[in-house]
């Protein structure tokens, strides 16, 4: 289950980049996950573990890949590490979703990730007790506590 901490938390990493760097392996890149992602929020093709073709760059390396995309594949091979989706875009929210419902992981957010208009599980962390369902209550828990500042 996709885990929510609002505001600041205690050992969250926040330099995906630097993080993703020293820590990814190349069969992370050829996984059908990972390719799928590439493709929907960098709209970029896997050629090989080492190549990625971009339409607006050519040919890059899984290193230039968005920090939205990194964030996500961290939070896929490291469930046990709490990342903070700052540079995932709304457009990594399905993706996150996607990931909830296969494991556990945890994310903290400064704002109010749109998940949609579908149903879905998310516990807020800040509130251990509390599992939202929706966009609505997803965003009357962020508000809460975006804004109690915990």
């Amino acid at each position: 289950m996709l885990r929510v901490w609002f505001g600041d938390r205690e050992n969250s990493i926040y330099n995906t980049s630097v993080f993703f760097k020293n820590r990814y392996t190349n069969d992370w890149i050829l996984d059908d996950f990972a390719r799928k992602i590439i493709q929907d929020v960098d709209h970029s093709e896997v050629i090989s573990a080492n190549i990625i073709l971009s339409p607006v760059f050519g040919s890059i390396s899984p290193l230039q890949l968005s920090g939205g995309v990194k964030a996500v594949l961290l939070m896929k091979h490291y469930p046990g590490k709490i990342f903070s989706a700052q540079n995932c875009g709304d457009n990594c929210a399905k993706w996150i979703l996607e990931l909830g419902k296969t494991q556990n992981f945890t994310i903290n957010l400064f704002h109010v990730m749109n998940f949609g208009d579908g149903e879905f599980n998310i516990r807020i962390l800040n509130d251990r007790k509390l599992v939202v369902h929706n966009m609505q209550e997803f965003l009357d828990a962020g508000a809460y506590y975006l804004r109690k500042g915990t």
